[in-house]
């Protein structure tokens, strides 16, 4: 199946998924180079954010969390696509994943910690609901 009907719920919220994790670089990469200077920022990056501001750090690290976890969401809702497996438990698993990956990044962000937490687990349900629908596809 091709065109706009295939362009599934999943689908459409793994590419917001993605999209946020092209852009949630930009804030701590501009405090980088507030912090150390544009040649600095640029050359080639050490890795180290410690000198950073502590809003900074953290939208690093939520950055690099939404990295390790878009692989598996992508896999899911991929696989879930290709196999035609879409209905309200792949459409809720996939919901789950992406607002809770929003509140995770905005409280870890905030420095939330327990909400963080809480939040990164909604999304592994989410995960998992998807992984049940192509599991007893």
């Amino acid at each position: 199946m091709t065109g706009p009907e295939s362009f599934t719920m999943e689908l459409r919220l793994l590419t917001y998924t993605a999209l946020i994790c092209i852009l949630i670089w930009i804030p701590y990469i501009l405090s980088e180079i507030k912090t150390r200077g544009l040649v600095r920022a640029v050359g080639y990056p050490c890795g180290v954010v410690d000198d950073l501001p502590a809003w900074a750090q953290r939208t690093h690290r939520a950055h690099m969390n939404l990295v390790e976890n878009i692989a598996p969401f992508a896999i899911l809702v991929l696989v879930a696509h290709v196999l035609g497996v879409s209905n309200g438990m792949t459409v809720l698993g996939a919901q789950l994943f992406f607002w809770a990956r929003i509140v995770q990044i905005a409280v870890m962000i905030a420095g939330i910690s327990w909400l963080r937490t809480a939040a990164f687990a909604v999304g592994l349900v989410g995960n998992l609901l998807i992984f049940g629908q192509i599991l007893y596809h």
